[in-house]
């Protein structure tokens, strides 16, 4: 849909192997992009409406209401410069190798991202939610909630549109995790006397060997990938630069719209997810009675919620025999997720706290019936106590000490149920998200597959090049969704590109190495930067 200059023409030459990228995009196809967003908003509009008129939310003011769609917009925003940031991870290869034209290629990644948010499992999106400071994400709803918000919403997508206009391939995954790292850093300052009040640098470290690993795996990879592929088929039609226009063989156009396929679905599974949980954090600050705990959850869900509390209390109670807590038990209980530091008060505190959940819901019964001056108190000591079990269950997978197996189980199964109360993503949240990555993939899409295409080697891409780098892009992705580490998939691919460049010799333009590499170190400390700025701004006008 977008028709960007480039300083030079990059459109087909006979004989060159360059792809047509200027192709017309016709007025039908502007009015069915144009319908399709509309009919997005529209239903994000009314389920929103559905939501919180079925939930009986007291509107005393519209300020919330104001906050939540300039906030919705903003999330949505993000997730739709996301998309055209990202696009070239998929098509680049499928372009450049004639496998497919690209108008049909940005169409046929922005449907399959569109079903990867659909299909996604939200292991990504809490992941990301756990980096931030606790008692912000306990007190979303406050100024200093919105301010963390808006904050990293902003930066990240300032850094994306300035990383896109230079045509740089950077990724949005680090993006984000700065924002969040800045606005965690930002906060910590303004309580320093609180020690929940910065980042989890643990979270903040697994994430970060995630981010580190996977471009440096992408490399080598994709380099090993494509000589073992050189070794086992002997085609040299595969390894040639395209000539004309020219498709590839069928099997190999075959494995080449395949892998790009799987890239897209992997990208919208894997960063789809991260706006679905600040989507999600949006919702509970501003309405808390529709969205603070899962009001769907069926009736038979519910019973055993009910009996796993009542289990985990009675192995939570013998872990606090002999200890009382003086004072509110949320105070103790905050501190040890803030520190991980198992003392005299972590059990008597989790004890008093978990006593309080099982009588909120034996007096009420359904998350729907909480009265809503009840809600976020509820949902706040549920997710205290789910953040409490995991790092607690971390220490007994270290120790082996804290839990017997049978104790064990237990705790898993309350655990499970804590999170289904607290943790889950309503089905139009994950349409409105699917949207707007899918959409945004169709989008401005071509200053950044060219720097894929044509500027990290010296050669044009073969076959065998476009289908090794998208190969272990797609697999790395998905190995990642499913154990909920956020990656970048501009780093994968990017590098997965230059690494089978090395691998066949074709040479390494240096200078665009040398702008990724640049990149690639930037763009986490000036997301914490940009971040922390807004934050702090913000926090005046909140």
């Amino acid at each position: 849909m977008s028709s960007i200059t480039m300083d030079h023409d990059r459109g087909s030459e006979p004989g060159t192997g360059k792809p047509k990228l200027d192709a017309p995009q016709g007025a039908i196809a502007g009015l069915v992009f144009a319908a399709i967003m509309t009919l997005g908003l529209g239903y994000t509009v009314w389920s929103l409406y559905q939501d919180i008129s079925g939930a009986g939310m007291p509107a005393t003011t519209w300020l919330p209401f104001l906050l939540l769609g300039i906030a919705m917009l903003i999330a949505l925003g993000f997730e739709f410069v996301n998309g055209f940031h990202d696009t070239a991870n998929a098509v680049a290869t499928v372009i450049y190798t004639h496998a497919m034209p690209a108008p049909l290629a940005v169409v046929w990644s922005g449907f399959f991202n569109f079903l990867g948010v659909m299909l996604s499992t939200g292991a990504v999106a809490f992941g990301i939610i756990s980096l931030l400071p606790v008692e912000l994400i306990l007190n979303v709803g406050s100024g200093a909630g919105f301010a963390m918000v808006f904050a990293l919403l902003i930066a990240a997508i300032i850094w994306n549109l300035g990383t896109w206009a230079l045509g740089l391939p950077a990724s949005s995954s680090h993006t984000l995790i700065g924002s969040i790292i800045g606005v965690g850093l930002a906060n910590q300052i303004y309580n320093a006397s609180s020690g929940t009040s910065g980042v989890d640098w643990t979270k903040a470290t697994e994430i970060g060997w995630s981010l580190l690993i996977s471009p440096l795996f992408g490399f080598i990879a994709a380099a090993l990938v494509f000589l073992t592929l050189k070794l086992m088929v002997r085609n040299p039609e595969l390894y040639a630069e395209p000539k004309g226009n020219k498709p590839p063989p069928l099997w190999i156009r075959g494995v080449l719209i395949a892998t790009c396929t799987g890239v897209s679905f992997a990208h919208g599974s894997n960063d789809g997810q991260k706006g679905m949980g600040l989507i999600m954090l949006i919702l509970i600050g501003c309405a808390p009675t529709a969205y603070a705990l899962n009001r769907a959850i069926p009736a038979g869900d519910l019973d055993n919620f009910r009996r796993s509390a009542i289990a985990a209390s009675a192995v939570i109670d013998q872990k606090a025999l002999g200890y009382a807590i003086i004072g509110d038990p949320r105070q103790n209980v905050t501190r040890y997720v803030s520190e991980r530091k198992i003392d005299d008060s972590t059990f008597p505190a989790l004890s008093a706290l978990n006593k309080e959940i099982v009588k909120t819901i034996e007096t009420y019964g359904h998350p729907s019936k909480f009265p809503a001056t009840a809600v976020a108190n509820a949902r706040n000591d549920m997710y205290l106590a789910s953040e409490a079990l995991r790092f607690i269950f971390k220490a007994d997978k270290k120790e082996e000490k804290i839990f017997s197996a049978d104790d064990l189980k237990i705790m898993t199964a309350y655990k499970a149920s804590l999170d289904d109360a607290t943790k889950f993503i309503p089905f139009w949240v994950k349409v409105a998200v699917a949207i707007a990555l899918g959409l945004g993939t169709m989008v401005g899409w071509k200053r950044i597959v060219v720097t894929v295409g044509e500027k990290i080697g010296k050669q044009h891409l073969t076959y065998a090049q476009g289908a090794s780098a998208e190969l272990v892009a797609a697999g790395t992705i998905a190995a990642a969704d499913i154990y909920g580490l956020p990656v970048s998939t501009t780093h994968i691919l990017s590098s997965g590109v230059a690494g089978t460049m090395a691998a066949n010799k074709s040479g390494l333009q240096m200078s665009t190495v040398r702008n990724m590499l640049m990149a690639w170190v930037l763009t986490l400390p000036c997301a914490i930067l940009i971040s922390g700025t807004l934050f702090v701004l913000l926090r005046q006008v909140f």
